[in-house]
């Protein structure tokens, strides 16, 4: 990927934003006029030239600037909302794994740690599960942990079982809201 930039705070975090949706305008050229088995060869092995992932499949990259999609907008509603005492995250983009966690901050003696995806309402239970799993695991030490996701993955209803620490940040990729549930206190 391209952005270099993982800290992201009220300053940079528009920037950013627009400059990665600014890279992902050219992506889809590949495919245009393809049906049947030529459009699916092409979504998963044609490399792509441009966006944020070039050199990778349409499908593989697809799946990464979705999940990227949600760390902005998700970072960006939690810097917006100041629900959290943090003025900057750092993140991980695409399939990066060098801080053990997607999301990340310190502030004096708190500290913050996530985990962000972006998944079809089908699969959601099997990939929360898992999420859930790393930060009991990996983050019980710190403050607050967070699972941010896609609102399309779960019902309008959706309401996590409470747990001392967690919370669960719904990301609308295409309207930019942001909840917070439970809600922040």
């Amino acid at each position: 990927m391209q952005q270099v930039i993982r800290v992201l705070n009220s300053e940079n975090i528009k920037a950013i934003s627009t400059d990665f949706h600014a890279s992902l305008t050219s992506i889809g050229d590949s495919i245009q006029g393809k049906t049947g088995v030529s459009l699916f060869t092409a979504l998963k092995r044609e490399k792509l030239i441009g966006g944020p992932y070039p050199g990778v499949s349409l499908f593989e990259a697809a799946n990464r600037i979705m999940s990227d999609l949600v760390i902005l907008g998700g970072v960006a509603g939690l810097l917006k909302g100041g629900l959290f005492p943090f003025t900057s995250y750092t993140v991980e983009f695409g399939n990066e794994n060098r801080n053990g966690f997607d999301i990340r901050a310190t502030s004096g003696s708190q500290t913050l740690v996530g985990e962000a995806f972006n998944v079809a309402p089908s699969f959601f239970q099997i990939k929360k599960g898992s999420a859930l799993k790393k930060l009991r695991r990996d983050g019980s030490d710190a403050t607050y942990r967070i699972l941010m996701f896609n609102d399309d993955a779960a019902s309008h209803c959706y309401a996590p079982k409470p747990e001392a620490g967690l919370y669960h940040v719904l990301v609308g990729v295409e309207s930019g809201n942001v909840q917070v549930r439970p809600p922040f206190h």
